[in-house]
């Protein structure tokens, strides 16, 4: 049986800086789609809500750190992060991960 784990980040994305950031999005390199799979990231989803950024996904491995940690180390995803990261500043304060995204906690799942 498959766990999945649940996750959620938010950031803010800089007003002046939104656009280039959707764009991104709108063709994310594959080599950054394919890192994240290998690392066992399924069903990532980015919502926008004015300059806010909500960012979903299940992970489905065994070792969510360790497979955080390949998927930083990643030379094509670290050179994306070089685009995506000046576009976002942290929300409600400092930022716990590159670029901003902080961690949101589970409050309530419908199975």
């Amino acid at each position: 049986m498959t766990v999945v784990e649940r996750r959620g980040l938010v950031v803010n994305v800089r007003p002046e800086r939104r656009e280039e950031y959707l764009a991104l999005h709108r063709a994310v390199w594959p080599q950054v789609e394919e890192t994240l799979r290998r690392a066992h990231v399924t069903n990532y989803t980015i919502f926008v809500l004015d300059d806010t950024l909500f960012a979903y996904y299940e992970y489905v491995g065994s070792d969510h750190d360790a497979d955080m940690a390949l998927v930083a180390q990643d030379p094509v995803t670290r050179e994306w992060w070089t685009h995506t990261d000046p576009c976002q500043t942290p929300f409600g304060g400092d930022g716990t991960r590159d670029g901003g995204w902080r961690a949101a906690e589970e409050a309530w799942h419908l199975d």
